[in-house]
């Protein structure tokens, strides 16, 4: 009989039930415990897995996003050292860092290389970057090679690859190469594909090239002449000078220093004493010297190491920032006043001219070649007032 109370059910069988019950709840809620922790597993799974496994989130990162990296910081490595840290850091890095989109954006800086320190690998990694389209690497490994290993077509090639992307500093090494007939004889010199090479790289705004550009048009070398127009060439190349100094901010000069007019100038230039702008002399503002680029100093480098003379009877270009030698005797020209320095072009005589020589220039009656012979001297000065004769 049941009654209100349940005394008629089986004792056992409720307690069963109700064990049942009580255990089946704890079977779930231990499942569900389980799911959620799981649902939080998943988002975190990142870190707990390269947690377990010893990694970091380093290894995560896509292949692009770490290539976008190094070419960021290839194009602002300020030695060859900062990109060769980077190749040593680890494996990954290692392999990456030689990517041709890295080797592409490296600057000047990275190939920086001292002669001392050339190698088979140095030369191997400039050719690297030359073939990933590097134009500063091929301006640097064609000077390297025509001047330096005497691989004149190589050199010349690679310059070219370089000036048909608008590299203004090849535009103008095969100015000064045609000026001179670098590589070949006298009757090689092109003036006029030297004055267009020249007008190109001055375009860009090179400032050795707007020099080279208006003394050419002063002088009627290769061009028709127009003095007026040469001028306006030049001061616009000592303002360019001036304007890429004072935008340096680590020039670590007074500007009071170096912004003053040079009372010290040369006798035959007529501002001498009387009111004027520094900026209409060639050699009235005293600016420091311009940086001199890695190849330049690579070349100079080279050269200091076998002797100071790139062979029997040949010269370096007497402006300490060039470092290019002759190809063969008197391809450069000599200064007509003493005789005693030689320049590769008329941009690094007016450039050697305001650094240095206008205080060691003195007259001579007569300068003797080395081997005894005399030399044909133009007697005419050109817009500095240090005129430069025909080798």
């Amino acid at each position: 009989m049941r009654t209100r109370r349940g005394v008629c059910y089986p004792r056992m069988e409720v307690c069963g039930v109700e064990k049942r019950v009580v255990k089946r709840a704890k079977r779930d809620f231990s499942a569900t415990a389980d799911e959620s922790l799981a649902g939080k597993r998943q988002r975190l799974s990142p870190e707990s897995e390269y947690g377990n496994h010893g990694g970091d989130m380093f290894d995560g990162l896509p292949d692009d996003l770490v290539l976008s990296i190094l070419a960021k910081l290839s194009s602002s490595a300020s030695s060859p050292s900062d990109f060769i840290n980077v190749l040593i850091t680890c494996k990954r890095f290692n392999g990456l860092a030689l990517n041709p989109q890295v080797l592409a954006k490296a600057s000047q800086k990275t190939f920086a290389i001292k002669a001392k320190n050339w190698s088979d690998s140095g030369h191997r990694f400039l050719k690297l970057c030359a073939d990933a389209g590097n134009v500063e690497a091929c301006y640097t490994l064609g000077m390297i090679r025509f001047y330096c290993l005497q691989n004149r077509g190589n050199g010349a090639s690679l310059m070219a690859k370089a000036a048909i992307s608008s590299h203004a500093p090849s535009l103008y090494s095969l100015a000064v190469i045609q000026f001179n007939g670098s590589g070949g004889s006298k009757s090689d010199k092109d003036l006029r594909a030297g004055v267009a090479l020249c007008a190109r790289a001055a375009f860009l705004g090179h400032i050795d090239a707007l020099r080279e550009l208006g003394h050419c048009l002063q002088d009627g070398y290769g061009v028709r002449q127009n003095i007026a127009e040469g001028r306006r060439f030049l001061v616009q190349a000592n303002a360019r000078e001036l304007a890429a100094v004072l935008s340096d901010p680590n020039n670590g000069l007074a500007t009071r220093a170096w912004l003053t007019w040079n009372s010290h100038a040369h006798p035959n230039n007529p501002s001498r004493g009387g009111p004027g702008c520094p900026l209409l002399s060639d050699f009235g503002c005293n600016v420091p010297a311009p940086e001199v680029h890695p190849a330049s100093r690579f070349m100079a480098e080279w050269f200091a190491a076998r002797g100071g003379a790139p062979g029997a009877g040949l010269r370096l270009c007497s402006h300490f920032g060039c470092g290019r030698p002759e190809t063969r005797k008197h391809e450069f020209r000599r200064c007509s006043v003493c005789g005693t320095v030689n320049y590769c072009s008329r941009a690094c005589q007016a450039l050697d001219w305001k650094l240095r020589h206008k205080a060691e220039c003195a007259p001579a009656e007569r300068w003797v070649e080395e081997d005894g012979e005399g030399m044909d001297v133009d007697g005419g000065a050109d817009g500095n007032g240090d005129g430069m004769g025909d080798s």
